[in-house]
Order: C-alpha cells, then structure tokens, then sequence
C-alpha cells in the first residue's frame, strides 16, 4: 500500500515536473521571439547616431548677417532648442547669395547637426533664378517647419514728399530710372515683390541689392535709395523714429503686426500680397527619426507663448507647420514665384 502511494506521488511528480518544462519551453520560444522581433533589422533604417541623436552641439546656419530678421529667428529659437534637445545649440551666420551660401552648406552637410535658417528664396526658386547653384531646394533640403511669416511694408526714404500710396506711386512713375530700391539679394522676396510692382504700376526704379535689409535701411536714410520692401519689424522702428515712411503693405488688408498701415489694396492695388517667411531645414540625406524629432521640438518652441510673443514683437506672425502642409507650402510658393521670374525676365546679374 505504501510501496502504491509512493509511487502515485512520483508519477504525480514527474508529470508537474514535465508541464513545468513544457512550459519553461514555451515562454522561452515566445520571449526570444518578442526580442527578435523588438531588435531592429539588418536592413532597418534607424542608424546607431539616430537613437541617441543628438550626440554633440547643434548649428543652426542663417544665410544673413547679425541684424537681420533671419538671425533675429535663430537666436529666438536657440536657447529653447537647446533645452529641448539638451545640447547646445549654435548660430552660425554665413551671409552671402541672397541666403544661399547657407543653404549650400546645409544640403550638403553629413554631420546630421546641421539645420537651416532660411528664407522663402532659398527654399523654393534658387534653382529657378540660377541654375548654376549647386544645390536643388526640391531634392537636396527637406522642410522642417515655417517658424513665422509677415507681409512686408514698401518703405520710402524720409526726403521723398508724400507717403500717400497712390501720390507715392505717381512720384516714383514720374521719376523713372533715377529712383533706386534696395532689396536684400537677388531673388529674395524684397527683389521679387519690387519688380512684380514695376510691372503693375509702371514704375521703372533701378535695383540695388544688399547684404541685408539693414543695409537696405541705412541706404533708405541716407538718400541712396528711394523706396523698398522690407519686413514689419525693420520697418516699423525706422518710421517711429522717422527715419523711413510707410507706404503700405502687402497683405489683402491691414495687418495686424502694424495695424496702422493701410494695404496696398486698400489704395487699389489689386491682387497685390506677398508674404515673406523663416524656415528651418535639413540636409535631405537627414534619417527619418531625427527629421521627426526637430519637427515635434520645433512646434512645441513655436507654440509656446513667450516665443510667439518674442516674433511678434519683431514684426512676425508664429507659424510652425511642419510635414506634407510645409510641403505643399513650398510646391505653392515654388510655382507662383517662378511665374512672377518668367513674367519679369527676372535673371541672376
């Protein structure tokens, strides 16, 4: 009876000890699968650097001087990237080709560190204006986000009589080629916007570019040039300080970084807006997660009050689209850009 029990208890035993194996089999199967799987493959995108990105300082290139509303964007958005990322980040001004010298250096940049602060031009027709360049805005830059954008205001210098619109415009079409206006390079929106209103109005002044608008500025007062286009916040403390005169500007209406300035429309200049706006972007060789990672750190700077005040107070509007909505930005601006380049024959000089 003893001898039946015991060996009851062992075959109990024995059979735990087996399910308990089995089981042990199982788990050990199914977890080594779930690691498998959890590791990336040999033909995964995500590199070693993209993990634990970033691994040193970041540089954000501008294309134009200290001063200028493109560097005024930088800093703005240095110290909170910073944080964010928790590496320093730097600003490095290379001015020069109407902002596409800094270009350049991004597209061609391997460093993944590398990020653009650029204007409309750089980003859309600089192949178009000059085929020469050596970098493609639609291959070689992916768009990161539209930091902020503003109409811009056309500007005259405090001799010229009138700052009516439409007394102005009479002025500048009685005067012919001996009025002069001051851009900030070839191709950028200030040149664009310029020729665009020699070609509604009849205007026929001769063009001067600049390093920079606050170059542009200095010309304006000191009775180099005539008139120009320049961005609300340069404008605006120059004509309080009655340096410049405003003319008007150009969005549909009044806006509201300089609501006192009529539009343009508003004195009948139809069908007349123009917007300028910052961008940052990447070289495009930039992985996938990085390029998510400063579209998700760059919307969160630009939604936070204190930065949108900051653009505000300069003369712009905070934006920060990022991903397919930039992208058709850029398409758009691409295609209605070149049509004011080939309506104007406008060329590289």
């Amino acid at each position: 009876m003893f001898f039946h029990s015991f060996r009851s208890s062992v075959a109990r035993l024995l059979c735990l000890a087996s399910a308990l194996v089995c089981a042990g089999t199982v788990y050990a199967q199914s977890s080594g699968a779930v690691r498998a799987d959890a590791r990336p493959s040999t033909n995964s995108p995500v590199a070693p650097e993209s993990v634990h990105w970033p691994t040193r300082p970041v540089r954000l290139v501008v294309g134009f001087g200290g001063g200028s509303s493109p560097d005024f964007v930088a800093r703005v958005l240095a110290e909170p990237l910073a944080k964010l990322l928790g590496q320093p980040v730097i600003v490095e001004n290379r001015p020069g080709a109407s902002g596409n010298i800094a270009a350049d250096i991004v597209a061609k940049s391997t460093d993944a560190h590398t990020v653009g602060i650029l204007i409309n031009g750089n980003m859309t027709i600089a192949k178009v204006l000059n085929p020469s360049i050596s970098y493609d805005p639609q291959k070689d830059l992916v768009p990161l986000s539209i930091i902020c954008t503003a109409p811009l205001v056309l500007t005259a210098a405090p001799r010229v009589a009138t700052s009516d619109a439409r007394g102005f415009v009479d002025a500048a079409r009685a005067a012919g080629s001996k009025w002069s206006y001051g851009t900030p390079g070839i191709g950028t929106i200030g040149h664009l916007g310029m020729e665009l209103l020699k070609a509604r109005t009849g205007i026929a002044a001769v063009h001067v570019p600049y390093q920079g608008n606050p170059q542009v500025v200095t010309g304006l007062a000191g009775g180099e040039l005539q008139l120009a286009l320049l961005p609300p916040g340069i404008a605006e403390p120059q004509v309080k300080a009655g340096k410049l005169r405003a003319i008007g500007v150009t969005s549909a209406r009044r806006s509201a970084l300089v609501p006192d300035y009529p539009s343009l429309q508003e004195a009948g200049l139809r069908d007349f807006e123009l917007e300028i706006w910052t961008a940052a972007a990447a070289p495009a060789s930039l992985p996938a997660p990085i390029v998510r990672r400063l579209n998700e750190a760059l919307a969160e700077i630009v939604r936070s009050p204190e930065v949108r005040q900051k653009l505000f107070q300069h003369g712009y509007e905070a934006v920060g689209i990022s991903g397919d909505a930039l992208i058709r930005r850029v398409k758009a601006d691409t295609a209605a850009l070149t049509q004011i380049i080939a309506s104007q024959g406008i060329r590289l000089e």
